[in-house]
């Protein structure tokens, strides 16, 4: 499986990179995980995107799902040479109306997902889990079929306990990392502080932190995140393009 980052920050774009959306492959199955704004620029640069097979959305606050519209243009635009001809986008049915925005014509479709439900998906199993979020956000684990191996995508999410189970013995956890360990006041993403604590409990062998603040120096975010993770963790940064093999 292989993970590549095409945008990392939190909100909105910033110094020339897009908010969150990754790649995800395995064999010749192209995954898009969310689809923030600049993600599709972004793509392009490795991947048509008439070759994605699904798109899966963790939530729809607009740092997520921003390109999907534009993602639904391409498609209409480009009648020959999909790989599929219908592309499917994967969604909570929480939010109806962000939902329906799904389906674009006979192009795209909208497709639920559940919390309780395994998603079948290619090569992939793919579970979910709610997260604490001002709307309703889920937590995605995707499973290679063919190597059990795990990438775990926390979406956006404050701390809580139940995050360990659901990342635990990941191969890769990307975590909502947005603010500094100093941050006071309401926080409905985590620190990092608390990133480094949910990759030692949850026993991740690889982490990265994403959804990055534009603010601060993003070297002391790491800084931070691995003095909370212990020496036996592998925790880096996002990095714009950056593939991760596992």
């Amino acid at each position: 499986m292989k993970i590549r980052i095409l945008g990392y920050y939190g909100g909105y774009p910033y110094d020339g990179v897009g908010t969150s959306g990754y790649l995800v492959q395995s064999g010749n199955f192209n995954l898009l995980l969310d689809c923030g704004s600049g993600v599709l620029l972004e793509l392009e640069k490795y991947l048509d995107p008439l070759r994605l097979d699904a798109v899966l959305l963790s939530h729809y606050h607009h740092d997520h799902k921003a390109d999907v519209g534009v993602l639904e243009y391409y498609w209409q635009l480009h009648s020959e040479n999909r790989k599929e001809n219908t592309l499917p986008i994967y969604g909570n049915i929480d939010d109806k109306i962000n939902f329906d925005g799904l389906t674009w014509n006979d192009d795209t479709k909208g497709i639920p997902y559940h919390e309780n439900d395994t998603l079948n998906l290619g090569p992939f199993l793919i579970e979910f889990m709610k997260t604490q979020h001002p709307v309703s956000a889920y937590a995605v684990k995707i499973i290679e079929k063919s190597t059990n191996k795990i990438f775990v995508f926390t979406a956006d999410t404050k701390y809580f306990d139940g995050l360990i189970n659901f990342c635990k013995n990941a191969d890769l956890l990307i975590t909502d990392t947005n603010f500094y360990k100093n941050k006071q006041g309401t926080k409905w993403h985590m620190t990092s502080e608390e990133s480094g604590y949910l990759a030692k409990q949850s026993n991740a062998k690889n982490v990265i932190i994403s959804h990055l603040p534009q603010y601060g120096s993003l070297n002391q975010l790491l800084y931070e995140t691995r003095a909370e993770a212990g020496s036996n963790i592998n925790v880096n940064i996002a990095k714009l393009g950056l593939q991760f093999n596992i």
